[in-house]
C-alpha cells in the first residue's frame, strides 16, 4: 500500500471520553470528536478508541457530512505514540463507505483535547 495525494486537512475537538476495561488488564479510552475538514468533507464526527498507555493501537469510526449534502462513513485501525508531554502522533487507514481507502495522520493534544491532521489517498 502506498500513500497518495493529500485530499484534506481536518481538525476536531473531543466532546466526551468513556473509559472501559480492555484486554489483558488494559484500559480502553473511547473519545468522541466533532470538527470540520477541507476538501469538500465538511462536518466530521466520530469515535476513536485507544488501547494502551503512551503508545498502542487505536480504531476510528465516524462520518463526514459533505458540503454537497452527501454523507460518507469510515472506520479502520491505526496506531498512536507519544511524541511529547500530553501529545500523541496518530496514523491509521480508513475504509470509506464509497469503497475507497484513506490514510489519516494526525496530532492529538491531550491537554487541549484537540486532534488535527490530514487524509491522503491510500492505494
Amino acid at each position: 500500500m502506498a500513500k497518495g495525494k493529500k485530499l484534506a486537512e481536518w481538525s476536531m475537538k473531543a466532546t466526551s471520553v468513556t473509559y472501559l476495561p480492555g484486554p489483558a488488564g488494559s484500559t480502553l479510552a473511547q473519545v468522541n470528536f466533532e470538527g470540520t475538514a477541507t476538501g469538500g468533507f465538511g462536518t466530521i464526527s466520530g469515535t476513536a478508541t485507544f488501547v494502551g498507555g503512551k503508545s498502542g493501537t487505536m480504531s476510528y469510526c465516524g462520518a463526514a457530512y459533505l458540503e454537497n449534502g452527501d454523507q460518507l462513513s469510515a472506520n479502520g485501525p491505526g496506531t498512536y505514540e507519544a511524541t511529547g508531554k500530553h501529545h500523541w502522533h496518530t496514523q491509521g487507514v480508513l475504509h470509506v463507505s464509497d469503497g475507497s481507502a484513506l490514510l489519516s495522520e494526525g496530532e492529538l493534544d491531550l491537554a487541549t483535547r484537540t486532534w488535527s491532521g490530514t487524509v491522503a489517498e491510500w492505494s
